[in-house]
């Protein structure tokens, strides 16, 4: 076994291939010490808070630990990344309560005048929708695509865009209504 001093000097890659291939915890210590900043930092912007970020980082060392072992790993620093990420956005879901859609909301939000979004559609009624799509607001917009064409939920919203939860929700609905009034408009529906 190496010592600290040793281990120093070693890159990242050679760090990780070591601990998978001996499983000695210096090597894996090295190696998650040197991704503490980014990962505080990625921590930091989810929670929003300085003691939270470093509970997760923590945290996150123990559960790495263990599931690196589990996985066949390519690139240590994306999947870490992606590791810290869905562990900050579990922390989030549990504070707030909001991993959970009601399915009432599930309903209501694919309620039947959306079913334009999922059924065959006429030229007139694709038309009609693209060119609604367009006239809403940037972040209607967004939202709405991410929520309705690309299947994401609330929380991923908010991680791709930034916004707050209830900015996504309200986003949604405003946008859904205004895209149900400037159809209905265009397509002369009473």
């Amino acid at each position: 076994m190496k010592n600290r001093q040793e281990i120093s000097v070693l890159s990242n890659d050679e760090l990780f291939i070591l601990y998978k291939k001996e499983e000695l915890p210096i090597y894996f210590g090295e190696l998650y010490r040197r991704y503490i900043p980014m990962m505080y930092g990625l921590c930091l912007k989810y929670l929003s808070n300085e003691t939270d970020a470093q509970d997760a980082v923590m945290d996150l060392f123990e559960e790495v630990s263990q599931k690196v072992k589990q996985y066949d790993i390519d690139n240590f620093h994306s999947w870490l990344y992606s590791v810290a990420k869905n562990h900050c956005l579990h922390r989030l879901r549990k504070i707030k309560q909001t991993h959970f859609v009601n399915l009432d909301e599930t309903i209501m939000e694919n309620g039947d005048f959306f079913t334009l979004l999922d059924k065959e559609k006429s030229s007139e009624e694709e038309s009609a929708l693209m060119f609604c799509m367009n006239e809403l607001g940037e972040e209607q917009q967004k939202s709405i695509h991410y929520f309705y064409y690309e299947n994401k939920s609330y929380a991923d919203i908010v991680s791709l865009t930034g916004y707050t939860l209830e900015k996504v929700k309200s986003y949604i609905q405003n946008g859904k209504r205004n895209l149900k009034n400037c159809i209905m408009r265009v397509l002369k529906i009473q």
